[in-house]
C-alpha cells in the first residue's frame, strides 16, 4: 500500500484528513506528524514529532517509513501570521521548500499543498472570483500562498514533481478548535451556542465569505490526489467553492436550533483581512476537470456541527 506522510496533522484540516486517509489506505500506512503531541484520531496510528523547518529530520522520517506521497499542511494561518509576520513567512515558505526539495531528490510520488482564498486581494472580482485573476494579497499569509503556488508550479514544470493544490475557502469542522484563521468565527459560534453563551463576533454582520464544511474539504483533497495526472491542468492551485454566507446568516440558522442565541458584532483587525477577500468563488475548472462537487449547504453544515458538537461540548 501507498505510504503517506502528513505534516501539520494536529491542525484543523489535518486532524480530519488523517482519519480519512487512514480509512482509505490503512492505519499503519499513514504517518501523522506535527510539532505538538497528537490528540484524538491523530494519535491512533503512527505519529512522529516533526518541525517542518528541520529538513534533516524530515528526510529521516521519509526514509524510515518509505514515504511515497506527502500532504504538507503545516503552516501559520492568516490572523496569527499577521501577528508574527517573519515567522509566518519562514514557516510557510521554508516548510514548503523543504518538502519540494526532498520530493525532487527522492523522486517521491504525489505532493499535496493547501493554498487559500487569501491569495486574492481587493483588486480581484468580489463575486464569483475566477480561477485566473489578479493575485495581490494584503496579508503575509496571502503573500506566502501566492509564492507557494508559484513554487509548486515551478517544481512541477522544471523537475516533474507531481504537486497538487487547492485554494481552500474558510473551513468549518467540529473535531478541532479554531487554529488562528480569519474565518474561525464560523466554528467558534457553534461552541458558544451550545454552551448557551452569547457570541462576540470579530467580523461585521454583513461580511460575506466563501466557506466549506470540513467533510467536503477532505473529500476534495482525497479526490484531487487520486485523480489521473492527465486531468490535472492547474498546477498552481485550484479554486474550490462550497457555500458563501455572512455572520448574520449563519447566526439565523443556528437560532432555528437554539432560539435564545445572541450574537454581538465587534469587528477587529481581522475585518480588514476579510474585506480584502472574495465574497464567492468560481471553481468551474475543478468541477470540469476532475469532477468536484460539494455536498453541504449552510443548513446542513449547522445541523451537522450542532449534532456532533453536542457530544463534545459541555452544555451549561
Amino acid at each position: 500500500m501507498t505510504k503517506i506522510l502528513i505534516t501539520g496533522a494536529c491542525g484543523q484540516l489535518g486532524s480530519e484528513l488523517t482519519g480519512k486517509l487512514r480509512s482509505v489506505y490503512g492505519k499503519d500506512n499513514v504517518i501523522a506528524t506535527d510539532i505538538r503531541p497528537p490528540e484524538g484520531e491523530v494519535g491512533e496510528g503512527p505519529f512522529e514529532e516533526l518541525d517542518v523547518l528541520d529538513r534533516e529530520r524530515t528526510e529521516e522520517i521519509i526514509d524510515q517509513y518509505k514515504i511515497e506521497h506527502v500532504y504538507h499542511l503545516a503552516a501559520l494561518l492568516s490572523a496569527k501570521a499577521e501577528q508574527d509576520i517573519e515567522f509566518g513567512w519562514k514557516l510557510n515558505m521554508g516548510g514548503l521548500l523543504n518538502i519540494l526539495k526532498v520530493a525532487r531528490e527522492k523522486s517521491l510520488g504525489r505532493i499535496f499543498w493547501p493554498s487559500s482564498i487569501a491569495v486574492f486581494g481587493p483588486d480581484a472580482p468580489k463575486q464569483q472570483t475566477p480561477q485566473n485573476t489578479a493575485l495581490n494579497p494584503t496579508t503575509v499569509y496571502g503573500i506566502s500562498k501566492v509564492a507557494g503556488e508559484q513554487w509548486c508550479a515551478y517544481f512541477y514544470r522544471r523537475f516533474g514533481v507531481d504537486v497538487r493544490s487547492l485554494r481552500y475557502p474558510g473551513l468549518i469542522g467540529y473535531k478541532s478548535m479554531p487554529g488562528g484563521g480569519t474565518t474561525d468565527y464560523a466554528v467558534d459560534i457553534h461552541h458558544k451556542a451550545l454552551k448557551r453563551q452569547s457570541y462576540d463576533c470579530f467580523l461585521a454582520r454583513d461580511t460575506a465569505l466563501p466557506m466549506m464544511y470540513m467533510a467536503d474539504a477532505v473529500n476534495a483533497t482525497v479526490q484531487l490526489m487520486q485523480a489521473d495526472g492527465k486531468d490535472i491542468e492547474v498546477r498552481r492551485s485550484y479554486n474550490l467553492s462550497g457555500v458563501s454566507f455572512t455572520p448574520a446568516e449563519i447566526a439565523e440558522v443556528i437560532k432555528q436550533h437554539v432560539p435564545d442565541f445572541e450574537v454581538n458584532y465587534d469587528p477587529d483587525y481581522r475585518q480588514d483581512i476579510a474585506d480584502s477577500w472574495p465574497d464567492s468563488i468560481d471553481d468551474a475548472p475543478a468541477r470540469e476537470q476532475w469532477g468536484w462537487q460539494h455536498q453541504y449547504d449552510l443548513e446542513a453544515i449547522v445541523e451537522d456541527m450542532l449534532d456532533n458538537l453536542s457530544e463534545r461540548v459541555e452544555v451549561l
